[in-house]
């Protein structure tokens, strides 16, 4: 699950007033920066003219049971968030947006997610922050859950306007503001691959697991292997960044295509070293980091089947590259994956946090590069800061994916903290300190 606080959209000196329902409906993409799916979204009010805040987006919860829990913890979230960035809400509106499955219409999509939208209004008046409008967008049309009047807002819904013809789509033109797509559209991008291709991945991937499992556990070889994992994704990077550019829809099939199953699996098994892993997002700016942000893709990428766990390592690297070059939206999509592959990746957790409140990526940057200059001066990490200081664990065979569970804010799908195990050799490769 995502959460989406954040500042996109017109500044502050092009001010635009959005009156009524219709128009709060239009605005939604541009204030994401993508079209949201099977989505909650929560956006804070402020002063008397209603000026945007924090954003925040959750996958709506599959089961209604979920929705008292999810209410009060988004709630809570978007209401405490404003709080330290900003100020307290004056008021929210909220969005549920999914499209009808199973032969609903979209009027029965929203009926069915009313429980939902009154357990949230009903949980931000509980902190005293009122809900201005609630609005259900299903089917290109919307529902207000707030307007009584069958005049504007009919039983059967009213239609979005036209893509580009508002003034919030003008707005947003004028000021360089592009909507990515869908929310599905740019999970794709970094979702393992389905193809025949994904089952010579898993071979290359079992393979590695079982030569690089003894290694990890030794700790001076460990070393050595974090060494061999850092050249090795320096020259994929080298390899990317001298590809010829192409267009968008076929960028990631020629990135794929750039690297090897076995690279691929080196690669992917040895960022589970925490170390490695900190190491790696050191391309993060300068010419590289367009580079780096590919690579991760296709590395989450090639997390097929029954590895894609192990796709939280490289999705944390792409949020935070993401994040690092000002792409905020992309950022919170790729940590958003992260956290609902492992809810307790600390390192998703930490950069999703600070990139919700809206902290400035330079912070990290500097303690990055601190720690590069370091090493460079011969003065490397103390030995217990390593990833050696929690143990590699083996991922067993036949592992599946995580399963949703929880509606936790900022951390996606649920999941009870797995205990610490000893490092052990398996077939599946392994995971190791967050």
């Amino acid at each position: 699950m995502n959460k989406h606080p954040e500042s996109i959209g017109p500044s502050e000196e092009q001010q635009i007033t959005l009156r009524g329902p219709a128009e709060l409906a239009d605005a939604l993409p541009y204030l994401l920066g993508f079209h949201p799916s099977d989505s909650v979204v929560m956006v804070a009010l402020h002063g008397g003219r209603g000026r945007f805040g924090a954003r925040l987006r959750l996958d709506i919860p599959r089961s209604p049971q979920e929705w008292p829990t999810a209410a009060e913890q988004l709630a809570e979230c978007l209401i405490k968030g404003s709080e330290r960035r900003d100020a307290r809400p004056d008021a929210i509106v909220v969005f549920l947006c999914q499209d009808p499955v199973d032969g609903e219409t979209g009027s029965q999509t929203m009926e069915r997610l009313r429980p939902f939208a009154q357990r949230l209004r009903t949980a931000c008046g509980a902190l005293d922050v009122p809900v201005l409008e609630a609005l259900c967008i299903s089917g290109n049309r919307y529902w207000s859950y707030v307007c009584p009047d069958a005049r504007c807002c009919p039983a059967e819904g009213n239609l979005m306007a036209m893509p580009g013809t508002s003034v919030m789509a003008a707005a947003a033109t004028y000021a360089g503001i592009q909507v990515r797509g869908s929310l599905r559209e740019m999970e794709a991008r970094l979702t393992p691959l389905t193809r025949t291709s994904g089952t010579t991945q898993q071979r290359a991937l079992d393979a590695a697991g079982s030569a690089m499992v003894p290694l990890l556990l030794d700790q001076e070889r460990r070393q050595e292997l974090a060494g061999d994992t850092l050249k090795l994704a320096g020259r994929l990077i080298d390899r990317l960044g001298k590809a010829p550019v192409t267009a968008p829809s076929l960028a990631d099939i020629n990135d794929d295509r750039l690297i090897s199953d076995e690279e691929a699996a080196s690669m992917i098994l040895g960022l589970q070293d925490r170390e490695t892993r900190d190491r790696a997002a050191e391309w993060m700016e300068g010419p590289k980091a367009h580079a780096a942000l590919r690579l991760w893709r296709a590395l989450a990428r090639r997390c097929v089947a029954p590895y894609e766990e192990h796709a939280a390592a490289p999705l944390t690297l792409a949020g935070w590259v993401s994040w690092s070059t000002g792409d905020e939206p992309a950022a919170r999509v790729a940590l958003g994956l992260a956290l609902r592959l492992d809810p307790h990746y600390t390192f998703a957790q930490l950069l999703h946090e600070a990139c919700n409140q809206g902290l400035d990526p330079e912070t990290l940057r500097r303690c990055l590069r601190g720690e590069r200059s370091m090493r460079a001066a011969g003065h490397g990490r103390p030995a217990e800061r390593v990833a050696g200081a929690r143990s590699a664990r083996a991922r067993p065979a036949g592992r599946g994916r995580t399963r949703p569970g929880s509606t936790r804010p900022g951390t996606g799908a649920a999941g009870r903290r797995r205990p610490a195990r000893p490092g052990v050799q398996g077939r599946r490769g392994t995971r190791s300190g967050r």
